[in-house]
């Protein structure tokens, strides 16, 4: 492919660019203007670009263990900052990528070496995140303990992980996002907003951008709702 080609599209900088001004202004939506639904709205369309991006880290990543210790690292310290400030345990959409990323790396250590040892810690893994996801919430029904997007957002970046090819990734980015739009009914018929992503991710031209840019969105996420929660309690 010419140098050219390689540069049509967008690039994952540019798609997570994107993804971090629609959380952004769906995070304002929620504590700054929650009468306006288009904020929200606009926010739908940062799950998918968001959770693309995690299956293709986690396909590219040349260090899985650390890949998977930095999502866990800042998602630990955004839950910290979170139960400090407002004493909830809801579980930030990083905890739903971190989980989302341990399905992944079993399964494909398992579908790779096809060991005894690999498949059945697969299993583990895969029974402790629905158990995470489906049965701790019920045990904690007194607590607003609640995983950001529920199993089906864990499941999205799997699904799209088992694409090959970027027609395959769009579809299953497609069937992820409709069953999230049925099964995840609190933002009702907002959630089928998420669908208008899929353009914009078959733009994804494969290529991660010339800057790096990782500890930007690392850094960024706790930052912009430490300052969302702090305008929202000036207001």
């Amino acid at each position: 492919m010419s140098q050219a080609a390689t540069r049509q599209g967008l690039t994952g900088n540019t798609l997570k660019l994107i993804a971090i001004l629609s959380m952004t202004l769906d995070h304002m939506g929620v504590h700054l203007f929650p009468g306006i639904d288009l904020f929200r709205i606009l926010g739908r369309l940062a799950l998918p670009i968001f959770a693309y991006m995690i299956a293709e880290g986690c396909r590219h990543t040349q260090n899985p263990r650390k890949y998977l210790l930095t999502i866990l690292a800042v998602a630990a310290l955004c839950q910290a900052v979170f139960f400090l400030a407002m004493g909830s345990l809801y579980q930030c959409i990083l905890v739903t990528f971190l989980l989302s990323i341990l399905l992944i790396q079993s399964l494909d250590r398992a579908r790779t070496q096809r060991t005894g040892g690999t498949v059945l810690t697969a299993a583990l893994v895969w029974l402790a995140v629905f158990f995470v996801c489906l049965g701790l919430p019920k045990l904690l029904d007194h607590t607003d303990f609640a995983i950001d997007y529920g199993l089906w957002g864990v499941l999205l970046p799997v699904f799209i992980f088992l694409g090959r090819t970027q027609k395959e990734k769009l579809l299953l980015s497609c069937g992820g996002l409709v069953l999230l739009a049925i099964f995840f009914r609190n933002l009702g018929a907002i959630q089928w907003f998420s669908l208008l992503t899929l353009p914009l991710l078959a733009l994804y031209n494969g290529q991660r951008g010339k800057r790096r840019m990782k500890y930007f969105f690392y850094v960024y996420y706790p930052l912009h709702l430490v300052v969302i929660y702090g305008i929202s309690l000036v207001i």
